[in-house]
């Protein structure tokens, strides 16, 4: 799930608009393929990509929602081949509810990350407002810690700890390859969306850092095509982050202090039905912002709270 153009009025390191159609399996290398499932929009850019890794005896990365004619189409793809493991990069229901679906038709064994879980508990009296996009049924049959590896034939895919956009969120590392399979963490397309208390702003800065730390050639994400210069693409979404808080801070000592003012006037011009977005990104950052003595609020941050520099 990304924050789609609800954060293109700053300035972005290089998206790229050209999507990857949906619907139709595809070679990528010699070890991996892709099906877009068709649930795309404006936070899932032309739908989940799902992964099939190996050849012979596979791997499929995040089956998508609860879409069971993606899942046939998967399934037509590999004409006799087995699955073996069914990989799940994070517990949002465009990712994971199809990983069920697909262990239900193979036996499978459904891999990777745990249970969905927030950053922090609600407050009192806060909504859980993004409650409808977690999948809060996913128990997976082993959960990868940070550095185990999954194996089979010709292939290892290691987790890659990556919170943030959720804490429970992996990426995959394919050594065999040197490409990393990113989820939603870095995508080229878009910005992630980090949207509290399921989300943390500092840990998605945090995992970004420990992504340009590491070797990998290409990231294959979870919504559009792929991650090209994977390392000055992290660093510039970064600097994105950055800039954006540096916009959030100077409102702030403009006395712009709730974050629909906030919203209005860092994101002129923004379509209506990208508010929602707009609004937990400032969230977000400005929540990280309380938790580094940056800004101040009348207690715990709220998305309708009032907020002031420190």
């Amino acid at each position: 799930m990304s924050e789609s153009s609800a954060d293109a009025q700053a300035p972005s390191p290089g998206f790229e608009s050209t999507l990857p159609v949906s619907g139709r399996t595809e070679a990528l290398s010699p070890l991996v393929r892709r099906r877009i499932c068709p649930n795309g929009g404006p936070f899932t850019a032309s739908g989940t990509c799902s992964y099939i890794v190996g050849r012979g005896r596979v791997a499929v990365i995040d089956p998508g929602p609860a879409d069971a004619g993606h899942v046939e189409g998967l399934l037509a793809s590999l004409d006799g081949e087995e699955v073996v493991a069914i990989v799940v990069t994070h517990t949002h229901r465009d990712h994971s509810p199809g990983a069920r679906l697909l262990q239900a038709r193979t036996g499978a064994p459904i891999v990777g990350c745990g249970p969905h879980r927030a950053a922090r508990q609600l407050a009192e009296n806060e909504l859980p407002i993004l409650d409808a996009s977690a999948d809060r049924e996913h128990r997976p049959d082993r959960e990868l810690a940070d550095g185990e590896s999954l194996t089979g034939e010709g292939w290892t895919l290691t987790a890659v700890a990556t919170p943030g956009h959720t804490m429970n969120h992996l990426a995959f590392a394919l050594p065999e390859e040197n490409v990393l399979f990113s989820g939603d963490h870095v995508m080229a397309w878009s910005t992630s969306i980090v949207a509290p208390p399921d989300g943390s702003m500092r840990a998605y800065m945090e995992s970004l850092e420990r992504l340009r730390e590491r070797d990998e050639t290409l990231y294959w994400p979870g919504h559009g095509g792929p991650v090209r210069d994977p390392r000055r693409f992290v660093r510039g979404l970064a600097a994105h982050r950055r800039q954006r808080e540096a916009a959030i801070r100077a409102r702030l000592a403009a006395g712009d202090h709730d974050i629909a003012t906030i919203v209005g006037t860092v994101y002129q011009g923004l379509a209506p039905h990208l508010r929602g977005a707009a609004a937990l990104s400032v969230f977000a950052h400005l929540e990280d912002l309380v938790e580094r003595g940056l800004a101040v609020t009348d207690g715990p941050p709220l998305l309708d709270g009032t907020f002031r520099p420190a």
